[in-house]
């Protein structure tokens, strides 16, 4: 479902917004400053990529920061939350990609692919050193789904001069008779954060045997969230409805949210609302809301709106699963003017987990929510309804009930 409500642009304001042109080239140039001739060595946080252009045949490499030192937080977006867009972009802007052309079966079979899945399963930062066919481009790679990083090049070779295997993930790279869901279930479990899960699907160290193969970035970010959250909703669906309207909230990165979470069995919404001059609206004048919904059964066909369906997803499930109880839950989205740039799915997944720590404001009917929605966010609740299969449904149950 897509809609655009024309909106009037406030010219002071986009004077005054920083220019993502100019932020992404000038953390890049800084970059590309620091790395003479044709490698560098640093320390990984350790991060990988996996691309999909090809696919099969894939680009594959390690992300390294030419800098020695604790670069954790350059691979961890748990840890994001609370820095601003200028800061993430600083970072990961450092991480410099090298490129190893490999099919996606060769997770087992090769020096390259060997050292991916070493780094893939390190505890901690390690030290790293790429070489490089030539020296790195000047260019920064951003996608909606996957974290940002910086310049690139082809890799002739790489070197791991220290790195630690969590035991968690060596355990579960050991497991040939494992499956990958029933793998990222275990790691979820003993506590290995969702984006090291993420990292081991990609290098292919999970998985049965000879079923194992690399699996790009931008596909283990949405299957690992994907897998989770089924893995969480088995238990939520089987519990008690929640007795009262409640709705959790948050402001991040020029982006606010509304989990809204309503009794009755579990229904699930995400609603996002695209002002002009962000992500995915950067030519209209209007403001664009996209939704995807799924009933209590699921969904039987991908998500309209990506991988950030999934990410909320898993953020809803696991708050209803430690309650113990299960909702309707709608998700409203607005990404405001200052959201100008994208910085991965992380985004939606822990900035809705954040909301969810929180105290939630309880309603006793849909007139005090839509009061509420109302003194939160700027689009009207009218609209956001004309938009929302799961509101519209709750709505029209409500006048039946009452009839």
């Amino acid at each position: 479902m897509v809609e655009r409500i024309k909106v009037v642009r406030d010219s002071s304001v986009y004077r005054n917004m920083k220019d993502p042109s100019f932020l992404k080239y000038y953390y890049k140039f800084q970059t590309v400053q620091k790395i003479e001739g044709n490698s560098i060595y640093g320390s990984s946080p350790p991060d990988i990529f996996v691309g999909r252009f090809g696919y099969p045949n894939v680009y594959i490499g390690p992300l390294v920061p030419p800098e020695l030192g604790d670069t954790t937080i350059m691979g961890s977006p748990e840890m994001w939350v609370g820095k601003s867009i200028e800061e993430i972009v600083k970072f990961r802007s450092s991480l410099v990609r090298g490129m190893y052309r490999t099919r996606i079966n060769n997770a087992d079979n090769g020096k390259i692919e060997e050292m991916i899945a070493e780094l893939a399963m390190a505890d901690k930062y390690s030290a790293v050193e790429e070489l490089f066919k030539s020296r790195p481009v000047f260019g920064m790679h951003f996608d909606e789904n996957s974290q940002p990083y910086g310049p690139s090049a082809k890799l002739d070779d790489m070197k791991i001069d220290n790195s630690t295997a969590n035991p968690k993930i060596e355990k579960a790279y050991s497991d040939t008779d494992m499956n990958s869901t029933s793998a990222m279930i275990e790691l979820y479990n003993s506590g290995v954060a969702v984006s090291k899960i993420q990292k081991s699907l990609s290098a292919g160290i999970l998985g049965m045997g000879k079923r194992r193969k690399l699996v790009p970035t931008r596909w283990s970010i949405t299957a690992v969230d994907d897998s989770l959250s089924k893995y969480k909703l088995r238990s939520v669906k089987e519990n008690e409805t929640i007795d009262a309207i409640r709705v959790y909230e948050n402001i991040a990165l020029d982006n606010r949210w509304l989990v809204i979470m309503i009794p009755g069995a579990w229904e699930y919404e995400l609603v996002e609302a695209w002002y002009p001059n962000t992500t995915w609206n950067t030519a209209s004048e209007n403001i664009e809301i996209y939704s995807s919904y799924e009933p209590f059964k699921g969904r039987t066909a991908y998500a309209e709106i990506g991988g950030c369906y999934y990410a909320a997803r898993l953020a809803s499930s696991e708050l209803l699963d430690k309650m113990q109880k299960q909702a309707r839950v709608v998700i409203l989205r607005e990404a405001h003017p200052g959201y100008i740039m994208p910085v991965g799915v992380w985004n939606v997944r822990e900035h809705v987990r954040e909301a969810l720590k929180g105290t939630p404001t309880v309603m006793e009917g849909f007139e005090d929510l839509f009061a509420f929605v109302s003194s939160r966010m700027d689009i009207s609740p009218n609209t956001w309804i004309k938009n929302s299969t799961l509101l519209s449904l709750a709505l029209r149950q409500r006048r039946l009930v009452q009839g």
